[in-house]
């Protein structure tokens, strides 16, 4: 018997437990070569019919099979002839079973108390609740590359297909259906996932009657190809492509501005055009954030001296309060997560000052991607009240920086400022585009 083969009688319990009453789970992880490959397998119900999801990891690449007892029974087989380091743990109603296999091959297993837990295999709906799957996405998802030719959607790509479906949720659960043309801007549009698919989603899902989506992006590789495929998909008339950095981009008035994982301040940008633009909605799933980490590193200066806003009162701020976080900021990681966390409470601040009812949500699992915030503004609130302003300043004049947002938005933005901060001058603005009164 080979030093990583499981004893016989082991092997059948691990059958029986499975195949039998009472299962709830099993996972095993398996480590070779400075690679993880781990899977796991769960009872489910598909249209009224017992069958099993397994869960294919590898290394990072994901793949979700549903399985009927026979082929479940051909992957349970898989699972217990694997060689080598892993961890088995078997879940039941009447227990659990562990199994460890170390790298010199010593099989190691221990079994919980008796139990006696109910099982619910409960009907697998999580498919009809994503936003691509609620009208037939075939051809789309083919077209921009997020599906083979049989229509799956391909391993390399389920991360990018999550992000897309969490963020159409997040769009249904913020705007409103209206009668009325509907105009939508994607800022940094890339290969045009996004924006293909907000289209479809808002005509097929949410049935908005007239809808017309723009691409803005300065790549001609990109555009091109985000016209043809709009072409291949029958709607180069409603869904059209800009070539155009953001600030000089023509566009007039939008009613939802989108932008995802625009990298650093090409975020700021798609949150000031929304605002200029006099977008209803904007959603903005940030990305890579670099401007503050170059401040607070000392880079880049920041206010000599600033000031901390204390009600009416203003203090002249004589000692640096970065100081207090040196040991934090010494440390490049930690620096950077924490500019991340500051730099989007900026741009929340700024959107609510500006009249913006304004969410900072995790809008997909972190499994999908790192970059997993979204900024959810809409609408709805009386600018300048003097709490958020005052939230804001007190923020901001405490980490003496000067969010780039709040110099690109200046004109809008100074006013509000200057009636607690009693300084009428505004730093001059980023960019261009028409001002929002």
């Amino acid at each position: 018997m080979d030093r990583f083969e499981l004893e016989p009688s082991l092997q059948e319990e691990i059958r029986a437990r499975v195949l039998g009453e009472g299962f709830m789970k099993i996972v095993q992880t398996v480590r070779r070569n400075g690679k993880t490959f781990r899977i796991a397998m769960r009872p489910v119900e598909l249209g009224g019919a017992r069958k099993f999801q397994a869960e294919m990891n590898d290394d990072g690449h994901v793949q979700v099979k549903n399985l009927d007892t026979n082929a479940a029974a051909e992957g349970l087989e898989e699972i217990i002839a694997q060689r080598g380091a892993r961890d088995l743990h078997l879940m039941t109603a009447t227990g659990d079973l562990h199994v460890r296999v170390t790298r010199k091959g010593h099989v190691m297993a221990t079994r919980s108390a008796e139990m006696n837990r109910v099982v619910t295999v409960r009907p697998h709906d999580r498919v009809k609740r994503l936003p691509l799957t609620s009208f037939d996405a075939t051809a789309l998802l083919r077209v921009i590359g997020i599906a083979d030719g049989e229509g799956r959607v391909r391993a390399s790509m389920r991360g990018k297909y999550d992000q897309v479906n969490e963020f159409l949720k997040a769009v249904g659960e913020i705007v409103e259906p209206s009668d009325r043309a509907f105009t939508v801007v994607d800022c940094g549009c890339g290969k045009a996932y996004l924006t293909l698919s907000l289209y479809f989603y808002l005509v097929e899902v949410l049935k908005f009657p007239d809808v017309k989506v723009i691409g803005i992006d300065r790549r001609t590789d990109v555009i091109t190809a985000a016209r043809q495929m709009a072409e291949r998909l029958d709607v180069a008339e409603r869904v059209t492509f800009v070539e155009s950095d953001l600030e000089s981009a023509t566009i007039g008035r939008a009613d939802m501005v989108v932008s995802l994982h625009a990298c650093d301040t090409a975020t700021d940008e798609a949150l000031a055009r929304g605002v200029e633009w006099k977008a209803r909605y904007i959603l903005s799933a940030p990305c890579c954030q670099h401007e503050l980490q170059k401040a607070l590193s000392g880079k880049t200066s920041g206010r000599q001296p600033s000031l901390a806003v204390d009600g009416d009162r203003r203090q002249s701020t004589t000692s640096d309060s970065r100081e207090d976080f040196a040991g934090l900021l010494r440390q490049s990681i930690l620096r950077e997560r924490l500019c991340d966390i500051l730099t989007d409470a900026f741009r929340a601040m700024i959107l609510r000052i500006l009249g913006y009812k304004t969410q900072v949500v995790e809008f997909v699992s972190p499994e999908a991607t790192a970059r997993n915030i979204l900024l959810r503004c809409e609408q709805g609130v009386k600018p300048g009240q003097v709490g958020p302003v005052g939230e804001y300043l007190g923020l901001r004049d405490y980490w003496r920086v000067t969010p780039w947002l709040e110099t690109r938005l200046a004109r809008l933005l100074g006013p509000h400022l200057a009636r607690l901060t009693g300084d009428t001058a505004t730093a001059p603005a980023r960019g261009g585009g028409e001002v929002a009164e």
